[in-house]
């Protein structure tokens, strides 16, 4: 299985659009000692020629141009993207499903709850089933194990479990739908699995860690895990209001909370904190935080990884 991570940040990518804190000014005046990203997108083929998505980035069609692997192949209209699996239905995660509007077939895994949410309840996302066998929607439970197909069917060699992670929704969902949705089926995590059995995590919104979590982790060969924020008050802190780290979804790297504590007896995976937003320190390769990271057996992923199972 290979795995090519296209983009590593949160949303709005570093820079960010529109802020101008200390990293995002100095990244654009070129004097930052890190490097900048595109929100998180993650692509995995057991072939070189079919290629799932891990979500659909806001970014997907910047990012699908810069990779040869997933350009056409033949002439017309033909892509070797096949599959998009959704782990939510962040606006992170599934923005740039509506990049891949253009009449292409392919398949879309999701949970019922996510369904309703882009299919029922928001008519853009309509533009995916314009035509028939455009788009074929494969609900999934949320503690669900199967064989990832193409739009026809075909067995890709990948196997994935899902699991539930969290009961929150998305802000743009209102308290009414929420409501009438499945709490479990709000968001999860992934394991992909090879015919040889080697494993891959990935799971780039992480509320908390429990000893469940813990286990499947232990069991992965690669782990591509939130590591959106350093500290729980990190936004607050750089923007003088906004949300905590937890609110939002996400636990944060530090503190005697946080993952970089609750997972260091980790032994057997490969470890890479992902979905990395504008604030965090890390983004500072001079930086004491990157130097704690790297000293705890962890790297920050960049945009244009590979990894090979």
């Amino acid at each position: 299985m290979r795995i090519k991570l296209l983009g590593s940040a949160a949303g709005g990518g570093f820079p960010q659009w529109n802020c101008n804190c200390h990293h995002c000014e100095s990244a654009r005046a070129g004097t930052f000692k890190g490097k900048s990203r595109t929100q998180t997108q993650v692509v995995v083929t057991n072939d070189d020629h079919t290629w799932l998505l891990l979500n659909a980035s806001p970014d997907l069609r910047a990012q699908i141009e810069a990779t040869p692997a997933l350009h056409p192949r033949n002439a017309g209209r033909d892509s070797p993207i096949v599959s998009v699996l959704l782990t939510s239905g962040d606006i992170d995660q599934v923005a740039g499903l509506l990049s891949l509007r253009e009449l292409q077939p392919f398949r879309i895994y999701c949970t019922p709850s996510i369904r309703r949410i882009l299919q029922e309840d928001n008519s853009m996302f309509a533009m995916l089933n314009r035509v028939p066998n455009q788009v074929s929607w494969t609900e999934i439970g949320s503690n669900d194990s199967f064989h990832l197909l193409d739009v026809a069917g075909s067995d890709s060699g990948i196997g994935c479990t899902v699991f539930s992670l969290g009961r929150r929704y998305p802000a743009y969902v209102s308290r009414e739908r929420t409501a009438s949705l499945n709490p479990e089926e709000a968001l999860l995590g992934a394991t992909l699995t090879t015919s040889s059995g080697k494993r891959f995590a990935y799971m780039p919104a992480v509320p908390a860690v429990d000893d469940a979590l813990l286990r499947r982790l232990e069991e992965a060969d690669l782990v591509l895990f939130d590591g959106t924020f350093w500290s729980d008050d990190e936004l607050i802190r750089v923007q003088g209001s906004g949300s905590t780290a937890r609110e939002m979804g996400h636990i944060p790297v530090s503190g005697a909370e946080g993952s970089l504590r609750k997972l260091a007896g980790l032994r057997h995976p490969r470890k890479v904190f992902a979905h990395i937003n504008n604030t965090n320190p890390v983004l500072d390769e001079s930086g004491p935080e990157y130097a704690e990271v790297r000293t705890a057996g962890w790297e920050v992923a960049e945009d244009g990884w590979n990894f090979d199972l």
